[in-house]
């Protein structure tokens, strides 16, 4: 924190060429005033008299902008000092005014003097200059230390000279490309907390409208939802997700009002390219997003293909009681929770009920029934028709949306109808090459289909985009478990562990893991916390009883299977995890009887048949190569 400040009641220099004349509230260059809006010389002013210490944000807001006043402080601030540097020809990578310490605020670091200073110090100058002057006719003695004198002012050119050229560059060579870019999540200024589903549908647009760019790596938004709340330093946030630039902003919401402020920074030296702010009525929020994104691709200087510029410059208007149905679809959605998959898809068919031409809404639709099914939260004659019809509906209003490729290419995956399934996710791919779960979902195609080379490209595509994405990293791992490569699907997904220690998909696949490497103990400790921190979700509880049924204990294994079908009568659990459980027994008769269940029942989970490594010992049997034909997995 700053100490008392140093009043400065007269024009005081610093640099080559700049005065400020503090109780005149003017800037100077070379005697010329330099035009310098009113906040960001406050901001000024304020450094100068601290000059040397910290100023914090705090105090730079209750100075200039007095105690208890509702703004948009950290942009407002960054904004006013990008100013000041701009005015100054101040490098932040390399400065010589103004110094930015991250997550504190700012200090002056040059040399500041008064007109009387300067008179002083020129007057020591001459005097000390006269004492060693010698007199007239006096022998000269030579230094004895000359030579190390004149090394040590050529070192000092040497450093004058080379930091003169690294500022020449910074200032007058191209800029270092921007190829990746990062979108944190924006602040909600609202001062409304029930708001946070409308601000984070805006972060979510954003990124969504910058990926439409191929050649721009923009990171995922389930990567992104990672630093909510969050204070990191953006040097930080840049080397956690490799990326060259990051988008950060606020939202506030009044009503059917919105502004949007945003600004684009160098996520290594904090250097801000730029910054903006918009006001639109909630109807026009499609096209704002979009103009949003045009502004950042244009000062980062990313070629855009004709079909690119289509892409992102078409925004069509939108009824605002649909558009805000359909964020809290996906916000929702984003849970992946019986009970928000249901509410999500709750708002995707209200979204439709208002506007019947929303192409998203039947997208988020069928991604809900989906999800329902693969989760194992509805049956799939309940949950895939309405997936199959809300996805074909939304190719039908847009065809060019890779979501609802994907969406569809999923639905198809899970019905067993393979052609059309990669067709469907490689078209969606084409469409958008960055969108992950496109990638995600078409990694686990290629994995069931036995293409496990092909897949792991696919999933560690995902994973490049989408980081921080828990659920595709622990299917990274499936795609390794699928290969049996298990040493490389237990590191994966003690990654992800690592990441989330409560995430229970990646307790599973560790855990089932350990199972198959001969590692029962830990692997049964790994698949009990995962089916408690699941709730005790039946595909959890049908992994327990397989690795009960592994290490020979078979009375506790059967016990689970007598849980399992006491819970159908309440809700749907699969049969395939049953023929799991009873394959791990090594009891073929009950094996087939439930496989042949699943096969009836349709159940999403029997694509997995060819490459589950659960029913290896069972592939021989001529049973299991009917079934397999039957679910297009033979010729």
């Amino acid at each position: 924190m700053a100490s008392e400040p140093i009043r400065v009641q007269e024009p005081v220099r610093f640099g080559e060429d700049f005065e400020l004349d503090v109780p005149g509230r003017r800037l100077c260059r070379r005697g010329h005033t330099v035009k310098i809006e009113r906040i960001p010389l406050e901001i000024l002013v304020q450094l100068v008299e601290h000059r040397g210490e910290i100023v914090t944000r705090d105090e730079i807001v209750t100075n200039v902008w007095g105690k208890g006043v509702f703004l948009d402080t950290d942009n407002s601030i960054r904004g006013a000092i990008r100013k000041i540097r701009q005015v100054l020809k101040d490098d932040p990578e390399d400065p010589q005014f103004i110094q930015t310490v991250t997550g504190q605020g700012y200090r002056f670091i040059a040399p500041v003097v008064s007109p009387g200073e300067e008179s002083r110090i020129s007057g020591s100058d001459e005097a000390e200059k006269e004492l060693k002057t010698p007199p007239v006719g006096a022998p000269k003695i030579p230094h004895p230390h000359r030579w190390g004198v004149v090394l040590i002012g050529l070192l000092i050119v040497l450093v004058l000279v080379a930091g003169i050229f690294y500022r020449w560059k910074k200032h007058y060579l191209p800029e270092a490309k921007i190829e990746s870019i990062a979108v944190l999540p924006l602040d909600n200024l609202s001062g409304d907390p029930s708001q946070e589903y409308f601000v984070d549908g805006m972060t979510d647009a954003l990124i969504t409208d910058l990926a439409k760019v191929g050649s721009l790596r923009v990171i995922s938004r389930t990567s992104m939802m990672q630093y909510k709340g969050l204070r990191k330093p953006l040097p930080q946030i840049a080397r956690e997700l490799n990326v060259d630039a990051v988008v950060e902003g606020s939202v506030v919401r009044s009503g059917n009002h919105v502004r949007i402020t945003a600004q684009l920074i160098n996520a290594y030296s904090d250097q801000h390219l730029w910054a903006e702010s918009y006001e639109r009525d909630l109807s026009d929020i499609l096209r704002l997003q979009s103009e949003i994104a045009q502004a950042i691709v244009q000062r980062v200087r990313v070629q855009l293909t004709p079909q690119q510029q289509m892409r992102l410059g078409a925004a069509l208007a939108v009824d605002p009681e649909a558009y805000e149905a359909y964020l809290k679809g996906r916000y929702y959605w984003n849970q992946r929770t019986a009970d928000s998959l249901q509410k999500a898809s709750a708002y995707f068919q209200q979204a439709i009920d208002k506007d019947p031409a929303y192409a998203a809404a039947y997208s988020g639709l069928a991604d809900c029934n989906s999800g329902l099914t693969w989760h194992g939260f509805r049956s799939p004659d309940e949950a895939l028709p309405k997936a199959y019809a809300a996805a074909l509906k939304s190719i039908e209003i847009d065809p060019q949306s890779a979501e609802a490729h994907a969406s569809l290419g999923l639905v198809l995956h899970h019905r067993w109808d393979w052609p059309r399934a990669e067709a469907e996710f490689r078209r969606a791919i084409d469409l958008d090459p960055q969108y992950a779960n496109a990638h995600h979902w078409y990694g686990d195609y290629l994995s069931v289909r036995g293409r496990h080379d092909e897949a792991l490209l696919e999933a560690k595509e995902a994973l490049r985009l989408d980081p921080l994405n828990r659920m595709i990293g622990t299917w990274v791992a499936l795609r390794y478990y699928l290969a049996r490569n298990y040493n490389a699907a237990i590191e994966q997904s003690r990654n992800t562990v690592d990441l989330d220690s409560n995430f229970a998909a990646a307790h599973l696949l560790l855990g089932e893991n350990y199972v198959q490497t001969g590692l029962y103990k830990e692997g049964l400790a790994e698949l009990e916390r995962a089916a408690k921190l699941s709730g005790n979700s039946p595909i959890y509880l049908a992994q327990v009883a397989v690795a009960h049924a592994a290490v020979g204990r078979k009375p506790e294994a059967l016990r689970i299977v007598a849980q399992l079908q006491k819970i159908s009568s309440e809700c749907y659990v699969s049969p395939y995890g049953l023929a799991q459980v009873y394959a791990a027994l090594n009891d073929k008769e009950q094996t087939f009887k439930w496989l042949q269940a699943a096969l009836d029942d349709r159940a999403v989970w029997m694509s997995y048949l060819a490459v589950d490594p659960v029913f290896d010992n069972l592939r021989s049997d001529q049973r299991f190569q009917d079934l397999l034909r039957q679910v297009g997995m033979q010729p």
